[in-house]
């Protein structure tokens, strides 16, 4: 069989261009998806100059359907099967009260975060199923949020833990397909997005506190481990994080 293709979510900064890039060097045809085309391109340039496969990059916007059929569409007329689907794309809300946080902002969340990854997944289990060899492995970036909240994160936490939920029920309706799908929950892996962890964050007691941080490579490292086992074994949970983030003990 040729090289086995990988769909990223998010892929154009931050954990999913680190994933992209490492699934590459390990000899995955990439398929990068995203909202910006330009950071898209990007990726798929480094992976090209590292000795990796061509890229596929696809502008698309995981909040709307028409967009992720079209996505799964081009993974199928390209490479005519799909091995690995990261489902990494998300979203938070700026920390506010519940009674506070705008209904659009709900809306939006919801939208990216757990009925885009349900839409992924299902364009995904159509693709596994039909071809041959049959099967495949989807994991889902659940957060640590899908363990603990923070202060002020009713739309990103509740997402996450329904993430949970969706992810140990594909573990289960994915077996007689050997496809397999586990869940990474991750904890300030250092990215654009959490460099504001080294100057203070909100804490469960009032307080800011800056927060210990990890390379975002760890978090690389462990979906290349996630992906490279074979279909008879899933990683159901794993959690990678900083090891002294305030995660353990908490409360």
């Amino acid at each position: 069989m040729s090289a086995k293709i990988a769909i990223v979510t998010g892929a154009g900064s931050g954990v999913g261009r680190a994933v992209s890039i490492a699934l590459a060097k390990a000899g995955y045809t990439l398929v990068l998806a995203g909202r910006r085309p330009e950071p898209l391109d990007a990726v798929a340039a480094e992976i090209k100059a590292a000795g990796g496969a061509q890229a596929l990059a696809v502008p698309t916007d995981v909040s709307k359907r028409e967009s992720i059929l079209a996505l799964f569409a081009k993974v199928k007329s390209s490479h005519g099967r799909l091995d690995v689907l990261f489902n990494n794309a998300g979203m938070g809300a700026p920390p506010v009260p519940i009674e506070d946080l705008p209904y659009e902002t709900w809306q939006q969340v919801v939208a990216t975060n757990l009925t885009g990854m349900f839409l992924c997944t299902q364009e995904a289990i159509k693709i596994m199923k039909d071809q041959s060899p049959q099967g495949g492995r989807i994991i889902n970036n659940g957060s640590i949020s899908s363990q603990t909240p923070r202060p002020g994160s009713v739309p990103s936490t509740a997402t996450k833990h329904a993430i949970t939920g969706l992810t140990k029920t594909l573990a289960l309706d994915g077996r007689p397909f050997d496809i397999a799908c586990g869940q990474i929950d991750v904890g300030n892996a250092l990215t654009e997005m959490a460099a504001a962890m080294t100057v203070g964050v909100p804490q469960a007691d009032g307080s800011i506190a800056a927060e210990a941080t990890m390379d975002v490579q760890c978090v690389a490292d462990t979906v290349l481990y996630m992906a490279s086992l074979p279909l008879s074994a899933n990683a159901l949970t794993v959690t990678v994080m900083a090891t002294k983030m305030p995660l353990v003990g908490r409360g």
